[in-house]
């Protein structure tokens, strides 16, 4: 058996047992304090207070704990003093840095802007790999870049001098992969304005994505709330061994529990097999976590951990790790909610896809599913990157692969775009060679930077509607997310599979099992990469493209924004709350299947206006299918009875002062953590979500931007609402945690009925609403009036 999956009755839970581990106290001559980056002297921390916090919560919970729990509870704000229990109990959490990408950054600077606050109160930094569009290589691509969002790089890059930040300029790297070199350790939290966060996991640090609402309550001193989530284990036994990669861990994975099944969870890997991964090839692991809904993903204290760190010049950290490594791992007799036991030594090679991350086919039995599913039998294109596979290791056991084809005659049959992970990458790949053997592979070297994977990529060879296959080693694969073009398959795989399937256009072609025809007409098969995880020369940094704070005065300083600027719009405060119900509301979309945060604000081209809330509104819920005519983009105006475009018919419902609600399907807002989803429909005016579930992010950022996030008490009512009824969201006077509220509805045809709607608001989350927003919240507190 592949794996074995065991999973518990509400009732039940999993109890492990694992090796005793001795607890020795750490003497004071204990080498437990390091710098937090090397690029931060100044800021130390004394992994000691993380052992101490450790004992006192297993002293009060009176229970082993999971390793993801000890990190979690350690960072549980110094005067909580609440119950702790999974699933249920609001924590108040105390992260120790936050990252920001640019796309998200933008926004989430404006917003830190408003509130009125002069320094961030942890260590931020802002990285740019977002808007960097991939097309022709690096050679061209970046400097198009530079010259197209210069004005928005002058003001992130102002904005950080201001307030006390870090700024990773163009060109530096994937904002996971500058993480995981410069700041990553075990027993550290961190938040990130980006879905991928959890790629720090890998460092057995507890990094978890969230909203740019979010990050800024973390820089302006709040604790971050979020619910105790559940635990979710996975136990490794074995060795990963042939064609078989950690990508495929995380393939196999998330299609056992699908794109919802890990909401509410944190992923903690556990087990012997752990100990046989290497650091990059765990974050890779933790990075696609975030497909299951996760909260986050994280693996346990290996020595893979201590070497990476010293790779890459943090030895004081690794020393530091090394001394409380003890408590580094879950404890003896540690309870799970839920369990997964995967053999490492039986894994094969996954390609999951297309259209959703969860759709997970084995090697062996993919050649059937393209026939039986009919899916575009032809490959067109091979990408290698992103941030879940852009390391050394990734990258060099691409290049085995490739000399193995060059050295048999062979060249790619469709074009390879391929990207490393941070300029620090791309420097020791050089020193070792390796870029050289893609060079002469023809690939296009695309710069350290998102680019496709996030939907930076101007596509050339593809009309759009044509239907075609592409294979990437990327970590999400929605309808038009990569090039625009909702006919592309796109299919995810290990970096080693994605170089292999290059060599043949024939979608079914199994590197593991069939040959190819070399010009001599001699048969060739791939043998399975073999690789070590680091360079043999020395390790470069990505130092040239970082910019630190100040370290004088800031008050001088002047954030750059043009009054007049199409890309940058200072924010203007959502009204507060009118203390009255919701009542007659129209319903703009009722929208079926997936609508992931691509489909309400698409990506690509509308990037440029991130931080331009009047101006990328109008791309609100472009993508979303409407259950009502399965067209997209399309709904009727319930006004004047004639059909238009969403965000033109939701300005419409704006101008004539009637309010509006959005009625979705299973996890609204699956994807990224694009704030921007939730700031566009509050910005048009919308005053709820109704859906039968939502992703943890978006609920969380609904909430944020002052909207009710509702659920259905009883799903079916999702089937008897239609497009054209009225609704009534009443007792919010009454609005507390706990409490449902009502929902009336009003056919155009039939009588009225009421239901019951759920929500999870806490005390603060309800200050948000009756405010307006989190950020109204924020800045009454720091003008005195809250």
């Amino acid at each position: 058996m592949l794996f074995k999956y065991l999973t518990s009755r509400c009732s039940q839970r999993w109890r492990l047992s694992v090796p005793s581990v001795s607890r020795r106290l750490i003497s004071s001559k204990t080498p437990a304090t390091a710098s937090l980056s090397r690029l931060e002297p100044q800021q130390r921390v004394d992994l000691t207070q993380f052992t101490n916090n450790v004992r006192r919560v297993r002293d009060r919970l009176n229970r082993p704990l999971s390793y993801a729990e000890k990190v979690l509870y350690s960072h549980l704000d110094p005067e909580f003093d609440g119950p702790i229990t999974r699933g249920s109990s609001q924590l108040k959490l105390r992260p120790r840095r936050i990252a920001c990408q640019d796309a998200t950054a933008q926004m989430a600077l404006i917003q830190f802007m408003s509130a009125g606050l002069e320094s961030s109160a942890v260590p931020t930094t802002v990285h740019c790999d977002h808007l960097i569009v991939s097309r022709d290589g690096e050679e061209h691509d970046l400097p198009r870049a530079l010259d197209a969002h210069r004005e928005v790089y002058e003001f992130m890059e102002s904005a950080c001098q201001k307030y006390n930040m870090g700024f990773w300029r163009p060109g530096a790297g994937i904002i996971h992969q500058i993480v995981l070199e410069n700041y990553a350790f075990p027993g550290g939290m961190m938040v990130g304005t980006d879905s991928h966060t959890p790629n720090a996991g890998g460092l057995g640090m507890l990094a978890i994505g969230v909203g740019g609402a979010d990050a800024v309550d973390v820089m302006a001193g709040l604790p971050l709330e979020m619910t105790a989530p559940k635990l979710l284990g996975v136990r490794l036994t074995g060795e990963l061994n042939g064609w078989a990669s950690p990508k495929d861990i995380i393939n196999t994975v998330a299609g056992m529990i699908t794109v919802k099944g890990g909401t509410g969870y944190v992923i903690e890997y556990f087990g012997p097999g752990t100990q046989t991964l290497s650091a990059t090839g765990m974050a890779t692991v933790c990075n696609m976590g975030a497909e299951t809904g996760a909260t986050t993903s994280i693996f346990p204290y290996a020595p893979a951990m201590s070497q990476y760190l010293r790779v890459n010049n943090r030895d004081d950290m690794a020393a530091a790790v090394e001394s409380v490594s003890f408590e580094l791992i879950a404890d003896p007799g540690v309870e799970y909610d839920q369990v997964i036991h995967i053999d490492l030594s039986t894994l094969e090679p996954c390609i999951n896809g297309p259209f959703t991350p969860d759709l997970s086919t084995p090697m062996s039995g993919f050649s059937a599913a393209v026939e039986r599913e009919q899916w575009p039998g032809q490959l067109t294109a091979g990408l290698i990157g992103s941030c879940t596979n852009s390391s050394f290791e990734d990258m060099s056991k691409a290049a085995n692969l490739a000399q193995q084809a060059l050295d048999a005659g062979l060249k790619p049959t469709m074009p390879l775009l391929i990207s490393p992970g941070s300029l620090q990458t791309r420097k020791t790949l050089q020193e070792a060679g390796i870029l050289q053997v893609f060079e002469d592979l023809g690939a296009t070297m695309l710069p350290n930077a998102c680019g496709p994977c996030c939907g930076s990529w101007d596509r050339t060879d593809m009309p759009k509607g044509t239907k075609n296959s592409i294979i990437t080693s990327y970590n999400r694969n929605f309808s038009g997310r990569l090039d625009s073009n909702p006919a592309t398959s796109v299919f995810l795989a290990s970096p080693e599979i994605v170089m292999s399937k290059v060599f043949s256009s024939d979608l079914s072609f199994n590197p593991t099992l069939d040959s190819l025809l070399t010009p001599s007409d001699e048969e060739f098969r791939f043998s399975p990469p073999t690789v070590d995880s680091f360079s043999s020369a020395t390790h470069q940094t990505s130092d040239s493209a970082y910019l630190p704070p100040p370290s004088g005065g800031r008050s001088n300083l002047e954030v750059q924004i043009n009054p007049s600027s199409q890309r940058l719009q200072k924010l203007v405060p959502f009204p507060p709350w009118s203390g009255q119900d919701f009542e007659n509301c129209l319903i703009l979309i009722k929208t079926v299947g997936k609508c992931t945060t691509d489909h309400i604000t698409p990506a690509g081209p509308w990037f440029r206006y991130r931080g331009h809330l009047e101006n990328i509104s109008n791309n609100t819920l472009i993508g979303a299918v409407n259950a009502e005519t399965q067209k997209v983009n399309t709904v009727r105006n319930q006004l004047t009875g004639r059909d238009g475009d969403v965000p033109a018919t939701a300005r419409y419902y704006q101008s004539q002062s009637v309010p509006w609600v959005i009625i979705a399907d299973h996890n609204y807002g699956e994807g990224s953590s694009r704030e921007h989803a939730a700031l566009q429909p509050r910005y048009l005016g919308g005053v709820a979500i109704i859906a039968k579930s939502f992703a943890r992010i978006h609920e969380a950022n609904l909430k944020k931007q002052g909207l009710l996030a509702l659920t259905f008490v009883d799903e079916s009512d999702y089937d008897r609402i239609g497009a054209s009824d009225r609704v009534s969201i009443l007792g919010l006077g009454g609005l507390e945690p706990g409490r449902n509220l009502m929902l009336r509805v009003c056919p155009v045809e039939g009588e009225m009925w009421e239901t019951e709607v759920r929500h999870s608001f806490t005390e603060e989350q309800v200050k948000y609403f009756k405010a307006g927003s989190a950020l109204n919240l924020i800045s009454g507190m720091n003008d005195g009036e809250a």
